[in-house]
C-alpha cells in the first residue's frame, strides 16, 4: 500500500512539471488613436520565446527575465483585445529561435 501511494505521488510530482508553463503578465490599453494594444511581461528569471497573433499575423519576439515588451497595436479600431491571442515558452526549450552566432 505504501509502495502504490509513493508512486501515485511520483506521477503527480512530474506530470504537473511537465506541462508547467512560465508566468507572463498581458496588459491591454487603447492608444491615443482608440486602436488596441497589447504588452507581455515575463515574470520568471529566464529567457522566453513569445508571440503576439491578431487576425492570424504573428510576431515573435524573445523576452529577457523580468522585462516588458513593446505595445504591439492593432491596425483596426474595431478589433479588441478579444482578437490578440498570445503564447510564450522558455526559449531553452525552442533552440531554433536562439540568435545565430
Amino acid at each position: 500500500m505504501l509502495i502504490k501511494i509513493f508512486l501515485y505521488f511520483i506521477l503527480l510530482v512530474f506530470s504537473t512539471s511537465v506541462i508547467a508553463m512560465p508566468k507572463i503578465v498581458v496588459n491591454y490599453q487603447r492608444n491615443a488613436k482608440n486602436l488596441a494594444e497589447i504588452q507581455v511581461t515575463n515574470q520568471t528569471i529566464k529567457k522566453l520565446i513569445c508571440y503576439v497573433a491578431i487576425d492570424g499575423h504573428k510576431k515573435y519576439f524573445r523576452l529577457q527575465p523580468k522585462q516588458s515588451s513593446q505595445w504591439y497595436k492593432a491596425t483596426d479600431t474595431r478589433l479588441n483585445y478579444n482578437n490578440f491571442s498570445t503564447w510564450c515558452d522558455y526559449l531553452s526549450l525552442h533552440p531554433k529561435y536562439n540568435p545565430k552566432i
